[in-house]
């Protein structure tokens, strides 16, 4: 199938509203420095990550916990999990958009945004029609996309 065929971008359309929504629920959970890569033009295997720290363990499970709710609310079922019962990094697949919920550390030493950091990054605060994030927020990257 041709990448640029309707069906195609529809579906890009919504794993990119999907990992926006779950970027807005992860700041929603106090998650810190959130941020949207849009892998699409980078890798077949993913359109998104959705990459966030939490500061505890109960903190990384419930960013994980209402991220999966309110996907599979839109539709999108978790296809797989990973570190649920670690406190460094929680994985959650769902194919088109993958959640990565990190504590400050593991963050750090992985390092995903220079990894893949030829990935535009998504402005999902202003494609989901909120203000831009303040200082406080922990957010100080501008996106690219």
């Amino acid at each position: 199938m041709d990448s640029n065929t309707p069906d195609r971008d529809e579906q890009l359309l919504r794993s990119r509203r999907h990992a926006c929504l779950a970027a807005r629920v992860s700041e929603d959970y106090r998650g810190k420095s959130t941020v949207v890569l849009d892998l699409s033009p980078v890798t077949p295997i993913v359109d998104f990550f959705v990459i966030t720290t939490a500061t505890s363990r109960r903190q990384m499970h419930a960013i994980a916990e209402e991220v999966d709710r309110v996907l599979g609310e839109e539709g999108s079922k978790r296809r797989g999990l990973e570190g649920y019962q670690h406190s460094a990094w929680i994985l959650q697949d769902y194919g088109d958009v993958v959640l990565h919920v990190f504590s400050p550390e593991t963050r750090q030493l992985y390092d995903l945004e220079r990894l893949w950091a030829d990935a535009p990054r998504v402005d999902w605060r202003n494609e989901l029609g909120l203000p831009p994030a303040s200082a406080d927020d922990g957010d100080m990257d501008e996106p690219d996309a």
